[in-house]
Formats: structure tokens, C-alpha cells, sequence
């Protein structure tokens, strides 16, 4: 039970697919903490993150009669989140290679040069973001959000093998990163 809607997760996704706005602010309650962590670490910036579950809802809200199967609300969320977070990094990306482009083209030097500054790394955020975006999307749908292998696998089209041995080479690639940086 909700403390401001009655009925089961089932009945609120049944009265949001109807178009009440009160039952799918029930549902996004119930996981908002989940969905901005997830961003945060995935994107490792606070407007981002909040951009992006905010396009999550809005794109959510837009599409919830595509919703198939009631039980898997949480991680259509989260899949529809990956993919947002996904466009932002992937822009924030062309961006960057554009800024590089333009450095090199008017003879400036990147401010930590080609060795990264350890002292930087300091904790598990930052180390988090020296992974790349494969290795924050697994730890992140495990850590953050409590998805199984199996879940993980289905949403980035892999087996859940390859998931839990890539977050196990993630997990070591932080240990040794806050090893060194201590």
C-alpha cells in the first residue's frame, strides 16, 4: 500500500494506463530516489541526471500504454532512464570532441595533460566515472537500481554471463583505482 494512493502497484499502473495523473505520481514516487541515483552515477553530473529522469518520466507518462506486462514497470523505467542517460552522454561526448577539436586547432593543452591526476581520484564517485559507459551501466543497474544478471542482460542485450563478468572486472578496475588513490 501507498501512503497517498490505495491499491497495489498492479492498480496504480491500471489507473495510470487510464490517464490518472495521481495513480503514475504513486508509482514514480515509489522509485524516484532509484531512478536519480542511477543518472547520477551514470551521467556523474547533478543537472544531468536530473534531466534525465525528467525525460524519463515525460517519456514514460507518454508511453505507458506500450507498457506489456504490469510486473515489469521498474525496469521498463530504468530502460527507458539507460536510454536517456545514454543520449546525454553520447551528446556530452560529441561535445567533448568538438571542444578538442577546436583546443587543438587553436594550439591550447588539456588542464591535467595525458596522465590523470590521482589526487582527483578520491572516492567512489569519481573512480566510478573513470569506468566506461558499459561498466557504469552494469554497476549501476546492480548497485542502484537491484537488478539480477539475467535483468541486466535482458536490457543491454547480453548474456547474463558476460554481465557478471564484466561487473566483476568493473569492481576490481575500482578496487585497484581507490587502492591507489588512498
Amino acid at each position: 500500500m501507498y501512503d497517498h494512493e490505495k491499491g497495489t502497484e498492479a492498480d496504480l499502473i491500471r489507473r495510470a494506463k487510464r490517464g490518472d495523473v495521481k495513480a503514475f505520481s504513486g508509482l514514480y514516487s515509489k522509485i524516484y530516489v532509484d531512478l536519480y541515483k542511477f543518472a547520477l552515477y551514470t551521467t556523474k553530473h547533478k543537472q544531468d541526471a536530473e534531466d534525465a529522469v525528467s525525460e524519463t518520466v515525460m517519456t514514460a507518462w507518454e508511453k505507458l500504454g506500450q507498457l506489456k506486462k504490469e510486473e515489469s514497470f521498474r525496469s521498463w523505467m530504468f530502460t527507458i532512464l539507460n536510454n536517456q542517460c545514454r543520449k546525454i552522454l553520447k551528446k556530452r561526448k560529441q561535445e567533448a570532441v568538438l571542444e578538442l577539436a577546436d583546443r587543438e586547432r587553436i594550439g591550447i593543452r588539456g588542464e591535467n595533460g595525458d596522465e590523470p591526476d590521482h589526487a582527483e581520484i578520491q572516492d567512489v564517485r569519481a573512480a566510478f566515472g573513470t569506468l566506461d559507459e558499459e561498466e557504469r551501466m552494469i554497476l549501476a543497474f546492480s548497485v542502484f537500481a537491484g537488478y539480477q544478471s539475467e535483468e541486466i542482460g535482458r536490457m543491454l542485450e547480453c548474456s547474463p554471463g558476460t554481465v557478471r563478468s564484466k561487473k566483476s572486472r568493473a569492481l576490481g578496475k575500482l578496487r585497484r583505482i581507490l587502492e591507489n588513490a588512498g
